[in-house]
């Protein structure tokens, strides 16, 4: 079981680190959209998960190879806090608290979307 949580993590950063550098690209980086689209959209999967698995579709095992070892290695909160802190050292207080704010209300959001869309 652990080499599968394992694999699973490896393909969540690889994916995590792919995505935050297009993001980052085709967005630019005065606001963390990189991070912010992996972690909404992170949240949106852990709660598909959890709503197939609490439904009975999704066994013990896979739920928690993907919900550990994918979505947490996918989605990332100690670059969040990294991120917030460059905002405010950067004296952009509105961005930062706009950052904040929006990921954990939108990541919420699109965690119980995940549910719902499972039910």
């Amino acid at each position: 079981m652990i080499i599968w949580i394992g694999l699973a993590g490896v393909l969540g950063a690889l994916l995590r680190y792919s995505l935050g550098k297009v993001v980052s690209r085709k967005l630019g980086t005065s606001f963390p959209w990189g991070t912010w689209i992996i972690n909404v959209s992170g949240s949106l999967l852990l709660g598909m998960l959890y709503g197939g698995h609490q439904a009975g579709s999704l066994p013990d095992a896979m739920w928690v190879v993907w919900g550990t070892g994918f979505c947490g290695a996918y989605t990332t909160f100690s670059t969040f806090g990294y991120e917030t802190l460059t905002l405010m050292g950067q004296q952009r207080y509105a961005r930062a608290i706009l950052y904040v704010v929006s990921s954990v209300v939108v990541g919420v959001l699109g965690c119980m979307a995940g549910v719902w869309l499972t039910a």
